[in-house]
């Protein structure tokens, strides 16, 4: 289904610009106009869906549950397995994110979903068992089941409920307005169409200059950076080439399944796996598109510890990757 952007992007910048495949203009806008276009219907199907869900689904029921029940974390790894099952990159599941918030789910179990989505996904699964095998998909999917797991469980701890923008408190103040006006009156569908459609338009619309700056950055970097830059300094010879893989990782911008590929070629460059599995965790998980959105719906401090987290616990997974993988 995704692929018709790939095709009105080989159309308009390949037959209508006449831009060259090869050269690195030609890439650049390529990707450019793929994902923003991709991106942008992506995120409001999702809105809208989300718009439905909450509108009709018992969503008080499962924050009263999630709330009042002890489940002895076992929430959390709920939370991570449908980040997993959900097939979004980083952008497209922010408005995901801003659902289950205007919900009243809390807000460690709504980032252990934020962090485990794009990381882990079945297209690119299937991916690493055909091109790393059993053992090495299995470690990538444990991974990052367990990064979600543990960071929705830390930032949960640290309260920071206050630290949501001005712009989603906006947002929940008015769904629950509305939401409680429709159970009242008993709307129907149709009638709640027309707002529904208007909230996901105003997601959308709120975020799109985030999106275009960061598909921008992104652009820029898939179609002037070459690929053997990477390769050359992220070696097994080099200390910092973890932290490296992480620093480079981030103004670039793929989802899981795109990003498989290139570590492939990494990996039979010489990139040790874990700092290769450091590099394309930082890619779809701490990209400059993922924060120029985040930067909409959370204020300095909420993106500060969530970034900061993220970022250390991939770091510390790629050195845990190179040592363990090389037994």
């Amino acid at each position: 289904m995704l692929k018709i952007f790939t095709l009105l992007a080989d159309w308009l910048i390949y037959d209508v610009i006449g831009c060259m495949p090869t050269s690195h203009l030609g890439q650049a806008l390529h990707f450019f106009v793929e994902d923003t276009s991709k991106i942008l219907v992506l995120l409001f199907l999702i809105s809208f869906l989300m718009g439905i869900v909450n509108a009709y689904f018992p969503i008080e029921k499962v924050r009263h549950f999630l709330v009042t029940r002890k489940l002895y974390g076992l929430e959390y790894f709920i939370a991570s397995l449908f980040g997993a099952i959900t097939p979004f990159c980083s952008c497209s599941s922010i408005p995901l994110f801003i659902g289950f918030v205007n919900g009243g789910i809390p807000l460690g179990i709504t980032f252990a979903f934020l962090i485990t989505s794009p990381l882990v996904n079945e297209v690119a699964v299937a991916m690493f068992l055909g091109y790393f095998g059993v053992r090495i998909t299995v470690v990538y999917v444990v991974s990052g089941l367990l990064l979600g797991m543990v960071g929705g469980f830390i930032l949960g701890k640290l309260k920071l409920e206050n630290q949501l923008s001005d712009w989603v408190k906006e947002i929940q103040k008015g769904s629950t307005a509305a939401n409680t006006n429709y159970v009242e009156e008993k709307v129907s569908f149709l009638h709640r169409l027309p707002d529904i459609t208007r909230e996901s338009w105003s997601i959308v619309s709120g975020v799109l200059l985030y999106v275009l700056i960061g598909i921008s950055l992104g652009a820029v970097m898939h179609g002037y950076v070459p690929e053997h830059f990477f390769a050359t300094y992220l070696s097994a010879d080099k200390w910092y080439a973890v932290p490296l893989a992480v620093i480079l990782a981030v103004p670039m911008y793929a989802n899981a399944a795109g990003i498989v590929p290139v570590i492939e070629v990494f990996v039979a460059k010489g990139v040790p796996i874990g700092t290769a599995l450091a590099f394309m965790m930082a890619v779809v998980g701490l990209s400059l598109p993922e924060a120029t959105l985040l930067r909409k719906v959370m204020k300095w401090k909420m993106m500060g510890a969530f970034f900061g987290l993220v970022t250390l616990f991939i770091i510390i997974s790629g050195f845990l990757f190179n040592l363990l993988l090389t037994w």
